[in-house]
């Protein structure tokens, strides 16, 4: 199970995305980004539970989703998750 927390410009992601919620996830999140006004927008992996190509398939959805020249941005990400950012050449998201 994960639950999203909205602070200002930042998303605490909490728990985990698994193939049950990641939609869910995705939609919150989505919502969330569509009506911030503040930018960049940062996502806190800090409370992330298990750090997988799931996950990262949402945060890549929402970082398509961002208007304009707007940017998402990761914090916190675990090192597993880490290693996949680097792999497809997107580490330059995380911070």
């Amino acid at each position: 199970m994960a639950k999203l927390q909205q602070l200002e410009n930042q998303i605490a992601v909490i728990g985990q995305i698994d193939f049950e919620n990641a939609d869910d996830v995705y939609r919150q999140g989505l919502q969330i980004i569509k009506n911030n006004q503040h930018w960049p927008m940062l996502i806190d992996l800090q409370q992330l539970t298990h750090g997988n190509t799931l996950a990262l398939a949402v945060f890549i959805q929402w970082l398509r989703a961002c208007p304009g020249q707007h940017q998402l941005k990761l914090l916190h990400v675990p090192a597993k998750m880490q290693g996949i950012l680097r792999a497809s050449h997107l580490e330059q998201i995380a911070i």
